[in-house]
């Protein structure tokens, strides 16, 4: 079973991470620094801490979809790297080595 994250959506589901759903994490990692201000004394912070564990995981699995889905490429953006890519391998195939002319008929030597 897929657990929601910040936004209400199935993060598997989600391809790109859109400016709304940053916007939602930028609020959270914002709570979770609020929250660890609030705590005064070193004793109110590790009473917190189960609190504070829920939060940062929270956080921490959010960061980790947000980079993931940041660096994401869409199936035409893959196919569009691919042609390039292949592109690129065809132009260096076709590349002749110009440090050695002399098993090539029909360079002229220099002298």
């Amino acid at each position: 079973m897929s657990r929601p994250v910040a936004g209400g959506k199935d993060s598997m589901s989600d391809q790109v991470y859109d400016p709304a759903r940053a916007a939602r994490l930028a609020v959270l990692l914002r709570a979770l620094a609020t929250r660890i201000t609030q705590l005064r004394t070193d004793a109110e912070m590790l009473q917190a801490g189960p609190e504070l564990l829920r939060m940062m995981g929270d956080a921490r699995s959010e960061l980790f979809h947000y980079e993931v889905r940041a660096t994401y490429d869409s199936p035409e953006t893959a196919e569009h790297r691919r042609i390039v890519r292949e592109a690129g391998e065809q132009a260096d195939a076709l590349r002749f080595d110009t440090e050695d002319d002399g098993d090539v008929p029909w360079r002229a030597r220099e002298v």
